[in-house]
């Protein structure tokens, strides 16, 4: 297990022992957390599970794929630490994560 940590836009803050090999959005759907839709249930076809990392964890997260930054160029206001939740594989090293939930999927 890992702590995951979801910050919503209105400073609701909702911490989760999400468990290993399943992915952010899988911890966000299943706790309920809000602004996580997962309209595609992770298939990296749409940008509803979109999340901004804070920066000190940018460097211990996988590279994205081609497909990632595809979709999100479609992501409501994307930025440099934009990333799909789906594709954020929970591991020992992500325990204390923290990933902010943008405005418009609120």
């Amino acid at each position: 297990m890992a702590k995951i940590i979801y910050n919503t836009h209105d400073d609701k803050t909702h911490t989760i022992d999400v468990q290993k090999g399943l992915s952010v959005m899988e911890g966000a759907v299943q706790n309920d957390i809000p602004g996580i839709d997962a309209d595609c249930g992770g298939g990296m076809a749409c940008a509803t599970c979109h999340v901004y990392v804070n920066e000190e964890w940018l460097d211990k997260l996988p590279a994205k794929e081609d497909g990632e930054e595809d979709m999100l160029d479609m992501a409501y206001e994307p930025k440099n630490n934009s990333r799909l939740s789906c594709q954020l594989i929970i591991s020992d090293e992500l325990d204390g994560l923290i990933v902010n939930i943008p405005s418009k999927q609120s």
